[in-house]
């Protein structure tokens, strides 16, 4: 990311505390960024695709638009007007697919979007949307927390050099952590899990690689946090100990499939933290959704 002039906002009628609007809208002023608020009746596109009588299915639709565009009206009413802000409304589903959709549509710099589900035992973690999302979302995207970020904010970018791409990731990273920290006048580190502690020639490689690569984004050598271990097991409590209001890492797994990436460090962190997660890509990923999504009177 090396500019930030539109968000997509996906707005959910059931958060009453509307904490992605407010986090939006501190980006927006802190980037001189435009607002598209963003609503997809997904449940209501799910039970009309699946309905036995098709009689009234399209008036339905139409419905759920008119009903969901008056929301977003609302919500646009109730807020400063110092934002450029539209609204678009559709009814489809699965929502991440209509995110997706809108995303190849409008092109904006980043989506944000409150993390969705909670666990049993009261933790925060994301559902299947939410991770289907994050594999498939061409643009970084934000998923939120209520907790509102200090005032001077912390940020940290957590990479990986051994990335399968080359490093082209662990640059997308940096590249997006650093932009975030500049407009939003945060402090950020830089932190670095190496699995092999030793003093074997591919760990020094990669230990000056990453040397070199947070020289060329002008970091602080005393900002680099280089941990001993799997990321899975020491990620998680660094971050805890230093309390960041946003991390930046890598949306995707090395392996394949949705199955593959629960349980690995991205699920870890956010099982663990109260923060939020900044998911990017590399300049390189391809987004596999790509059939257009079909709307009618929005």
């Amino acid at each position: 990311m090396d500019k930030l002039t539109s968000i997509l906002v996906v707005i959910d009628p059931a958060d009453e505390t509307r904490h992605v609007l407010v986090k939006a809208m501190v980006l927006a002023r802190h980037f001189g960024a435009r607002l598209e608020l963003f609503l997809c009746d997904w449940e209501h596109a799910y039970a009309l695709r699946h309905t036995y009588d098709p009689t009234g299915v399209e008036d339905a639709r139409r419905l759920c638009l008119a009903d969901g565009q008056r929301y977003l009206d609302s919500v646009r009413r109730s807020v400063a007007e110092d934002v450029v802000i539209t609204t678009h409304t559709v009814c489809e589903s699965p929502l991440y697919e209509a995110i997706v959709h809108r995303v190849q549509k409008s092109h904006p710099d980043l989506v944000i979007k409150s993390a969705a589900g909670q666990h049993p035992m009261r933790r925060f973690t994301l559902d299947a949307n939410d991770w289907q999302l994050a594999r498939t979302c061409p643009v970084p995207l934000m998923l939120t927390r209520g907790r509102p970020w200090s005032p001077t904010p912390r940020f940290a970018a957590a990479i990986d050099m051994a990335d399968a791409e080359g490093g082209a990731l662990a640059r997308s990273i940096l590249q997006t952590a650093g932009y975030f920290a500049l407009g939003c006048r945060a402090d950020l580190d830089v932190v670095y899990s190496e699995r092999d502690p030793g003093a074997s020639a591919e760990t020094v490689a990669r230990l000056d690689s990453l040397r070199r690569l947070i020289n060329e984004f002008r970091i602080g050598g005393e900002k680099l946090h280089v941990l001993s271990g799997e990321a899975e097991e020491t990620l998680p409590a660094f971050a805890a100990q230093h309390d960041y209001d946003a991390l930046v890492m890598g949306a995707l797994t090395h392996r394949r499939g949705l199955s593959a990436l629960i349980g690995t460090l991205t699920s870890k962190l956010v099982d663990a933290l109260e923060c939020d997660f900044v998911l990017v890509k590399s300049d390189i990923y391809a987004c596999p959704v790509t059939e257009p999504a079909r709307e009618i009177g929005a």
